[in-house]
């Protein structure tokens, strides 16, 4: 069994091995370490620049894992993702050729420009790591992880993701911009050469792989997982939310805080550990309703307001 301690100098390597590339970001970089030690898929919503694609490649290359990006246009079909069958007339054989998808870490960039048909070629993929095929089911790889990106800015020409796909993700970030400081630091580190051209891998995907087999094994106390839960029901009865987070927003929780607990050393969660990952893993699973929506309201702030107003258990 890998100690948490291991666990946590693991992902202090790979988050600094990730900061040769990109500047100022190791919050965003240790949440997108949660994802992988769930085994889980990330959206990335930010305008276009700020980072996403480098930071994808940077943690196929930190991890020495198969990379593959879908660039999504409203004419790619789902075959285009998924791979298909085919007639080989030298061996009078079908055969079958992967796409894009049967990578470890896969970018689907742009996401909501796609159909909503070729979206969901995604849905199997994402739930059941699997894609089925003429009959034929096909295992993905391991880790596999997909990290979607969008722009929230430029909404002509895109398809919004259903409520069933947004659910899927078991994180929703926003990389952002960096700070002056940070811009003028990037600026001098690609001067020159790009650094994502030398970064080196810290980890095999067959470590990350072990790794992921060791988060469900961190504690959970009996009052934290109702308070967890207490956040969850919370989103469902609030009057500004019209649909709560799912069950699936609870499993989401309280998996994220068992990684976040391992990769700062511990063998237990905190409180604080389900207060930190509420906005990223429930912001996205809710639905406003019309008049938030018109106060110019978000999830995020309405997870926080309700962070704010369930009581924190205490030691004793």
């Amino acid at each position: 069994m890998t100690s948490p301690q291991t666990i946590a100098d693991l992902g202090k390597q790979l988050t600094a091995n990730v900061g040769r590339v990109i500047v100022g970001k190791q919050a965003m970089t240790e949440l997108l370490l949660v994802a992988m030690l769930c085994e889980g898929h990330v959206l990335l919503e930010d305008v276009p620049g700020t980072g996403k694609t480098t930071m994808a490649r940077s943690l196929a290359r930190s991890l020495d894992a198969d990379f593959t990006r879908i660039q999504f246009t409203p004419d790619l079909l789902p075959s285009d993702v998924t791979g298909l069958t085919f007639y080989n007339q030298k061996t009078s054989d079908f055969e079958f050729r992967p796409g894009p998808i049967f990578g470890q870490i896969v970018l689907a960039d742009e996401i909501n420009r796609a159909t909503p048909r070729t979206q969901s070629a995604l849905l199997e993929a994402m739930q059941e790591r699997t894609v089925t095929l003429d009959g034929v089911t096909h295992r993905l790889p391991r880790p596999f992880l997909v990290l979607a990106t969008q722009n929230p800015v430029e909404l002509e020409g895109t398809f919004p993701l259903p409520e069933a796909q947004l659910d899927r993700f078991l994180l929703k970030l926003s990389i952002g911009y960096p700070s002056a400081n940070e811009e003028v630091f990037m600026l001098d580190r690609f001067d020159r050469a790009d650094p994502l051209s030398d970064l080196q891998p810290v980890l095999s995907a067959a470590a990350l792989v072990a790794l992921q087999a060791q988060v469900p094994l961190v504690t959970v106390d009996e009052v934290v997982r109702h308070y967890l839960v207490a956040i969850v029901r919370a989103t469902r009865e609030d009057p500004a939310i019209a649909l709560g987070a799912s069950p699936r927003g609870s499993l989401a929780l309280h998996r994220t805080a068992q990684a976040r607990a391992a990769l700062q050393g511990r063998d237990f969660v905190l409180p604080d550990d389900v207060k930190a990952l509420a906005p990223a893993v429930l912001g996205h699973r809710l639905m406003l309703n019309s008049e938030a929506r018109l106060r110019g309201r978000t999830a995020n702030t309405i997870v926080k307001a309700i962070l704010d107003r369930v009581p924190v258990p205490v030691e004793g």
